[in-house]
């Protein structure tokens, strides 16, 4: 009896032990973990852009180019500041670029392609998580959904969101295969476009972090919007 009572005390001692190694390597892992942020103008601040030849709409309080009518004045207000400083990990890059579409297809018909996600998914450094939202623009220019496409794209299909989008996903898996992926959809979208993000999102098996209530000025989130939107991404980053 007493042998067995000693056996069973090592064994849960080894359960304990395992148990705390595993949360400790959890916690280091977390608190190393590089994040890129990929996006458009809702995730852009003066000074934080890679390249820093994107185009940026937030600007610092002092800033002529700075929107008056949205309170946003410090790069720690924004959204993915929050959330990297909440979540303790490190910013490897942040590659957004304000009025990019996920394809080519731009305001007035223009051609978008060089500002695109799907061209910009290449230039995203070395993420083990990457938090991308990205299809603001493409609901507000009013481009065609197109059909669900999921291979053998062409450059012709790139002016259609359903291919461009499920494109950017088959980029985004293939260039960094060991990165978390996560993409946020905004509010007050077309509802087409809502409803094709999810599906394609599904199809990839790639988590879509659906936003609700984001207070905004200029179309753009406040300093109120944008801890909305972290407090929102941090829950459901620390339930999944």
């Amino acid at each position: 009896m007493i042998y067995l009572c000693t056996q069973q005390s090592e064994h849960m001692k080894k359960i304990f032990l395992w148990g705390f190694l595993s949360l400790l390597a959890l916690a280091q892992m977390q608190a190393q973990s590089r994040v890129t942020i990929f996006g458009d103008s809702y995730s852009t601040f003066e000074g934080y852009l890679t390249p820093d030849t994107n185009e940026t709409w937030y600007w610092t309080a002092d800033s002529p180019h700075r929107n008056q009518r949205n309170d946003v004045t410090k790069v720690e207000q924004t959204w993915w500041w929050q959330v990297i400083e909440r979540m303790e990990w490190t910013l490897e890059r942040n590659n957004s670029y304000s009025g990019s579409t996920v394809g080519y297809y731009g305001y007035r018909n223009e051609n978008y392609q060089p500002r695109s996600f799907v061209t910009r998914s290449s230039n995203l450094g070395e993420p083990d998580v990457i938090l991308s939202c990205c299809n603001t623009n493409d609901s507000w220019t009013k481009e065609l959904m197109g059909e669900y496409k999921y291979g053998n794209w062409t450059e012709n299909d790139m002016w259609y969101f359903r291919p461009a989008m499920a494109r950017l996903c088959a980029n985004l898996r293939t260039n960094y295969p060991m990165a978390k992926i996560y993409f946020i959809q905004n509010t007050e979208l077309r509802e087409e476009l809502v409803e094709s993000m999810q599906v394609i999102c599904r199809h990839y098996g790639l988590p879509l972090i659906m936003l609700h209530d984001i207070d905004k000025q200029a179309g753009h989130p406040s300093v109120a919007g944008h801890k909305a939107i972290a407090d929102q991404v941090v829950d459901y980053l620390k339930k999944h």
